[in-house]
């Protein structure tokens, strides 16, 4: 009996909910009148227990659709940051490339490299794993008309020269290694010598003079000389920049007659390179 009793309340309850949104949904449209009114009186307080009962579900619906849109709309946005940050980073690349070669443009119209060679530009593209100041590869060989002990340079000046090659890729020993011994002079003193590495010192070259009796000043520009002499294997073409001189107390002139040199070219960074092709093979 209990049992039949609450089926029945049930099935009253489900008939007066499904008979509101009936009547509501009936005169959603219409004008308001006495029957409406009459209507919305009686079942405004199961509309309103309903509104409540729904309303935690209404409310997870809403939080599942805002949180996906929100998803999609950040993963949209991290994707575009990314496009942004690569094209960023490839005009900083492009722009550094840039500025390397109007160095070397601007190296080549100053004079520095005589006539006669031929610069064929190249990027490094490996370094020492072990020794970062003794040699670098580059993506230029005997394909692009690269011989051995051809002089290498950059836009602030000579790099190394080329120590071995195949056809498209080149081994160039830097100045600051070990091995490298460079005929050099003085501007505007003229002062004649060979710049060799400081050994520890890599960022440090010194330039040892030949019988000079003039002094050598802080901040005088050294370049390469262009002649061939015992200690010098290969022969640099005239003129180009070397370094500046750093250190050039009077004591250490007079006493061991050299000064200390630093490279115009940063031989810890080398990107976009040329080498001076052709020329004098005396």
């Amino acid at each position: 009996m209990y049992r039949r009793q609450v089926r029945r309340r049930r099935a009253v309850l489900t008939l007066l909910i499904v008979g509101s949104f009936a009547l509501l949904t009936l005169t959603y449209g219409q004008g308001s009148n006495g029957l409406q009114r009459g209507v919305t009186a009686v079942f405004a307080p199961v509309s309103s227990v309903l509104d409540r009962a729904l309303k935690p579900a209404r409310d997870l619906i809403n939080w599942v659709d805002e949180t996906f849109d929100a998803r999609g709309k950040n993963h949209k946005l991290e994707e575009e940051l990314e496009v942004a940050r690569k094209q960023a980073v490839g005009g900083k690349v492009a722009l550094a490339e840039n500025e390397e070669l109007r160095q070397l443009l601007k190296l080549d119209k100053s004079g520095a490299i005589p006539s006669g060679y031929e610069p064929v530009t190249g990027r490094v593209i490996g370094l020492s794993p072990t020794v970062w100041f003794s040699d670098v590869m580059i993506d230029v060989g005997s394909s692009d008309g690269v011989k051995l002990h051809d002089p290498v340079v950059n836009g602030d000046g000579l790099v190394g020269q080329v120590t071995a090659m195949t056809g498209g890729v080149s081994k160039v020993t830097l100045i600051s290694d070990h091995s490298s011994a460079v005929s050099v002079k003085v501007v505007p003193a003229g002062i004649q010598g060979i710049v060799k590495p400081t050994v520890g010192e890599p960022d440090t070259l010194v330039l040892n003079f030949l019988n000079s009796d003039k002094n050598v000043h802080k901040g005088q520009s050294v370049v390469t000389a262009g002649w061939r002499g015992e200690e010098i294997e290969s022969r640099f073409p005239p003129n180009i920049p070397v370094g500046e001189v750093t250190k050039a107390s009077l004591i250490m002139q007079e006493a061991q007659e050299k000064v200390n040199v630093r490279p115009y070219a940063d031989l810890r960074n080398l990107g976009t390179v040329q080498v001076l092709t052709g020329g004098s093979r005396k």
